[in-house]
């Protein structure tokens, strides 16, 4: 088996490497954010309607980042392709993001999302003490947990994330079939609308909307992190991020047609447990414990897909001197374990500290960035003549991406003014940093 750099194994394929893209997608977001959506829009027609449009941009983005990643096979996904393609400082930013707020908080929200519904699913005794205290503990333990599995080998860990994705695809399709097959809906729901006016600020809300929407899509471009450790990566990033994409587009246009036939959009508008909620209107109340023990067990995909691809960010960025020493190193078991540990620690701080109020709309205003700037990249890209696999679609799917990230960039700011100020904050907190670390690491 061959190595790529600083000793990490190839030894993922193109059904684990697409595995990993369809458990990063497929998170809490999905199954937290319609009931908010519809709260805003109003018009369950044109949040189905959204959540076709962030599908049509992330397949853009795939298209995009299947041509850098073919070029550019190496560990750390944005980081590579932003330092290879303008220079290290961006590439860094993009690093530093991902570590403070684009893996750990993730892990740290999807932890503490876990134990909220294995505590809904299996409810404790009269006795057990603090109900928030023993939902925290249940998270850490979930972070430790794949910290010590994800330490132990890439082959095993990859083994593990390849078991929860297939539990995961197999529940949703489930749920899916039995809902409209059997389910207790109506398709007149997809014709009503909240009553009452919608806000003045709808084009605006939509923007919003459409940051929550490809927070939930974030993870299309998950190979491109691990490129160091892919078998065949010329062949493989490509494929795995487009069939990745567009399977979990259908699932998400599927679950929320099925949210809509199952909820009328007045009981819809503000629930954050939707999927919960959807499966009691469709099955009855027993459901909803059911529910919530499936909700769990995808999950912990997500938490594992994160645990896989972040600390890659971290070790790239310490090969070339960009980061912190320690996160270059390779353990016994050829993976990056200190930055696996260093990621951990944080989520954990999260977790402790419970600073993820309003986590969606910061996430997703960060990580919507740097995408803009590699899929500018492309252009660079074509101009020196350096792309090994020229995608169709060229230059029509980046100019659709960039611009309609940009817009829903300057909309959300418009909406949420507060958390688009602090995830630029932590972007701009980066800069002095950078050189910090480029004075302790000179080469």
């Amino acid at each position: 088996m061959g190595k790529g750099e600083g000793g990490l194994k190839r030894a993922l394929g193109y059904y684990s490497l697409t595995n990993i893209v369809v458990a990063n997608m497929i998170g809490a977001g999905i199954f937290t954010t319609s009931g908010l959506l519809i709260a805003r829009l109003y018009d369950p027609l044109l949040m189905l309607a959204l959540w076709l449009a962030g599908g049509i941009l992330a397949f853009c983005g795939a298209m995009s980042y299947a041509e850098l990643g073919a070029r550019y096979p190496e560990a750390g996904g944005e980081y590579i392709f932003l330092s290879r393609l303008f220079s290290p400082l961006p590439g860094f930013l993009s690093g530093w993001v991902s570590f403070v707020v684009g893996f750990s908080a993730p892990v740290a929200a999807s932890s503490l999302a876990f134990s909220e519904y294995l505590v809904r699913a299996v409810p404790p005794g009269g006795t057990a003490g603090d109900p928030l205290l023993l939902k925290k503990a249940i998270a850490l333990g979930i972070i430790l947990l794949f910290t010590l599995i994800h330490s132990l080998g890439l082959r095993s860990g990859a083994r593990f994330q390849n078991v929860l994705t297939m539990i995961k695809i197999l529940l949703i399709s489930g749920f899916l079939f039995a809902g409209f097959l059997i389910g207790d809906g109506s398709m007149e729901h997809f014709s009503g609308q909240i009553s009452g006016s919608p806000p003045h600020t709808r084009f605006r809300s939509a923007g919003w909307a459409l940051i929550l929407i490809m927070f939930s899509y974030s993870g299309w471009n998950a190979s491109t992190y691990v490129g160091s450790e892919i078998r065949e990566p010329g062949r493989n990033i490509p494929r795995s991020l487009i069939t990745g994409t567009l399977v979990v587009t259908f699932i998400y246009l599927a679950l929320n047609a099925l949210f809509i036939y199952a909820i009328p959009a007045d009981e819809m508008s503000g629930v954050i447990s939707i999927g919960g909620l959807a499966a009691s209107k469709l099955f009855g109340i027993a459901a909803d414990r059911f529910f919530s023990a499936f909700i769990a067990l995808i999950l912990l995909s997500s938490i594992s897909a994160y645990m896989i691809i972040g600390p890659r960010v971290y070790f790239a960025m310490s090969g070339a001197g960009h980061f912190f020493r320690a996160a270059g190193r390779v353990n016994r078991f050829n993976v990056p374990g200190f930055s696996i540990i260093a990621q951990s620690l944080l989520a954990v701080v999260f977790v402790v500290s419970g600073t993820f109020d309003q986590i969606l709309t910061l996430l997703g205003f960060s990580l919507g960035v740097f995408p803009v700037l590699c899929v500018i990249g492309v252009f660079r890209l074509r101009m020196r003549g350096l792309s090994v696999l020229k995608m169709p679609g060229y230059p029509f799917l980046q100019i659709l991406f960039i611009a309609a990230s940009l817009s829903i960039l300057f909309l959300t700011f418009l909406e949420r003014p507060a958390e688009s100020g602090i995830a630029l904050g932590v972007i701009a907190a980066g800069v002095p940093l950078y050189y910090l670390v480029k004075r302790t690491n000179p080469d």
